[in-house]
């Protein structure tokens, strides 16, 4: 067992995911099959138990509509750069990477001292401890050979606005024509964030509210694809058990305010 988990609030909700994919791994039919998250949570020294209710398959789901879109491009461009900016404990490097490309992995030192423990750098994986809110970092992105994508996985959802909008900003300036994709929470899930079960052991709240991610084409994007749980893309959700296959799109159905309050969003920066 390893040591015990020392994050900041916002930063331990990076747990929940991989805890949903270490559940994922274990079923007889997973979605992303991720085995090693399965190995991390039997190796971190937390609590895992305590997560409970929905968030976890869903977290699951989002991993995998967003992993769809870096494979794509990866696909089109095997030697690009991937940036994920709050990488938390994800494995989307080791299970997409290619060895050609170019990855980043950004967070704050914290999460960052816990992830060196578990996943090394390498001639195609760099880490960068800084915050998405920190502009210095975007210097040796630049550096990098292009085209980019960036991807920011449950992790804008917890700033302020205003803290988003510079995000894009700078990046547009930047790097325009580059993938920037990112999930948006609209105000049926934020005010309603207290009654899901796995948040009720955790301080930590989502800030920003996004009802229509159209809206955000004000900021310097342009919005390409717009997903929820119900649609993801069609190559997609093919591969996924018939119960989220069908049972997400009758649900959709019957509860559209719920399924739509939360959407995987894919724009182009600039």
């Amino acid at each position: 067992m390893g040591p015990p988990v020392e994050l900041g609030e916002v930063q331990e909700t990076l747990l929940i995911p991989l805890y949903g994919r270490a559940l994922d791994a274990k079923k007889r039919h997973p979605v992303l099959g991720d085995a090693k998250a399965a190995e991390l949570v039997e190796r971190i020294d937390y609590d895992f138990a305590k997560f409970r209710g929905p968030a976890l398959s869903g977290s699951v789901l989002r991993s995998a509509i967003f992993d769809g879109w870096v494979r794509r491009f990866l696909s089109a461009h095997p030697a690009g750069t991937v940036v994920e900016l709050g990488t938390g404990l994800n494995t989307r490097a080791q299970r997409l990477g290619t060895d050609r490309m170019h990855w980043f992995d950004l967070d704050l030192p914290d999460t960052v001292a816990m992830r060196r423990q578990f996943f090394p750098d390498s001639d195609r994986v760099t880490t960068i401890s800084a915050s998405v809110l920190d502009p210095e970092w975007l210097d040796q992105v630049a550096d990098t050979a292009g085209p980019h994508f960036f991807v920011s996985e449950a992790v804008l959802l917890y700033l302020a606005e205003d803290q988003v909008r510079e995000v894009v900003r700078r990046l547009a300036d930047r790097f325009p024509g580059s993938g920037f994709a990112f999930d948006t929470g609209g105000r049926a899930m934020l005010r309603n964030q207290d009654r899901n079960p796995v948040f009720k052991t955790l301080t930590a709240r989502m800030r920003w509210e996004c009802d229509d991610p159209r809206r955000l084409e004000e900021w310097g994007l342009r919005l390409e694809e717009s997903r929820t749980f119900a649609t993801p893309q069609p190559e997609l959700a093919r591969t996924w058990p018939a119960r989220y296959r069908y049972g997400l799109p009758l649900l959709a159905r019957l509860v559209p305010p719920l399924m739509n309050a939360y959407r995987i969003n894919l724009f182009t920066l600039g």
